[in-house]
């Protein structure tokens, strides 16, 4: 059994126009259907709008990614990069994802905290001289590769640009190839080459010094005979890279600008700081950095209304869900109390659900936190700039290029 779908009904959520806004058209599909056919790379898929069936596919165990199997119909983004644990299926995904969660635990967070405060402490000191802050470049891309790239990974803060530009141009190849253009699927391979010889030299050194960071303790793992080999580590640093960074950024992005453009919320949380967390999970639902993700079923099975077939595809769009009037109050509005009192909502998928929940979410917490709540001490005046906000490219990523605004 299948759930119909009006046969005049279009998805153009992806399409550049809305790329500013693809709430709206995120909403006419999810009103109509939970399930809707969609091709994707020419593989037909079923795009996944609402909020259960979304958690459904996310938690589910006969879903995964199926690429160990053979049975994806999806292109393996991440073909060339072993280790990339993100696209692996139980029971290697856990023994991967084992290793790098060393580096969230709740001790190695709490250490972390300080550590970001005084990194925003001195970004927001020199804007404030300064006079003028780009909230993207003047302090969430050199708070997350100071955070990233430097305390986890090890790598010297001098190659922060080049860390930027790769992850930028990897993340922005992680959307479907047929919404790419040539371009950028070149930039996407040049960058991730760049970026694991980069590794690979930078493992050289780890191996002959070893340090605190987690890219020591995986040089360790596999220089002591555990499971792991120099290839996997290179590709895990580069997944860490990417991912750690590119959330970061755009949760501190998106939210700060959901915040100027919403001046009674931005004048509550001033006036209510406890509201921080609730305010970042707000930030999250509201305008996730992260829009869908993929999936297949491992095995024949059902999604409400709609059998699935072992091999078949999926695109679930959190981004929809995170909207959908079933579960949230007025989900088009922004409210960081939302995620307050004895019976707040359901968990938003913000950093998605079940085992391939962001392995780096208490981190990119710290950052947005940090940043945001030190940028309204710190500036009682903040307010947006008056200039055009533009968005990235990316689909699966999404963000802004700049946020000006005057202190």
């Amino acid at each position: 059994m299948s759930t119909a779908v009006p046969a005049d009904l279009t998805f153009d959520a992806f399409a550049p126009e809305h790329r500013a806004d693809p709430y709206p058209a995120y909403a006419r599909v999810r009103t109509a259907t939970p399930l809707f056919p969609y091709s994707l790379d020419e593989v037909p898929v079923r795009l996944v709008t609402r909020y259960e069936e979304c958690a459904a596919v996310l938690t589910g165990a006969d879903w995964g990614h199926g690429y160990a199997a053979g049975i994806s119909p999806f292109r393996d983004t991440s073909a060339a990069i072993p280790g990339s644990f993100v696209r692996m299926d139980p029971p290697e995904h856990g023994r991967y994802r084992k290793l790098v969660a060393k580096a969230f635990t709740p001790k190695m967070i709490g250490e972390l905290a300080p550590v970001a405060g005084t990194v925003v402490d001195g970004l927001v000191d020199a804007a404030l001289e300064r006079g003028e802050l780009d909230v993207l470049e003047d302090l969430a891309v050199p708070l997350a590769v100071a955070m990233v790239a430097v305390r986890l990974l090890g790598a010297d803060a001098a190659d922060g640009p080049s860390f930027r530009a790769w992850q930028l141009a990897i993340a922005r190849g992680s959307d479907p190839d047929s919404l790419l253009g040539p371009d950028d699927i070149s930039a996407r391979t040049d960058a991730a080459i760049a970026c694991m010889g980069h590794f690979a030299g930078l493992i050289a050194e780890k191996k002959q010094r070893r340090g605190t960071d987690l890219l020591s303790e995986l040089v360790a793992a596999s220089v002591d005979g555990d499971f792991l080999t120099e290839p996997e580590v290179i590709g895990m640093s580069l997944l860490l890279l990417v991912a750690g960074m590119e959330t970061s950024i755009n949760l501190i992005g998106n939210g700060m600008l959901a915040l100027l453009r919403h001046p009674g919320q931005l004048a509550l949380l001033r006036a209510r700081p406890e509201l921080i967390g609730p305010a970042i999970d707000e930030m999250l639902r509201y305008d996730a950095p992260t829009q869908f993700t993929i999936r297949v079923a491992l095995a024949d099975t059902q999604v409400g209304e709609h059998s699935f077939r072992r091999g078949d595809g999926v695109v679930v769009l959190t981004g929809s869900a995170n909207r959908d009037e079933r579960v949230y109050h007025d989900p088009d509005t922004f409210d960081i109390t939302r995620f307050t009192g004895n019976r707040p909502p359901r968990k938003h998928l913000g950093f998605s659900l079940g085992i391939h929940y962001c392995v780096g979410a208490p981190l990119a917490r710290i950052e947005a936190e940090t940043a945001i709540r030190t940028l309204l001490d710190r500036a009682p005046e903040l307010a947006l700039a008056e200039q055009p906000i533009e968005y990235r490219p990316s689909l699966i990523h999404r963000g802004i290029r700049h946020l000006p605004v005057t202190l």
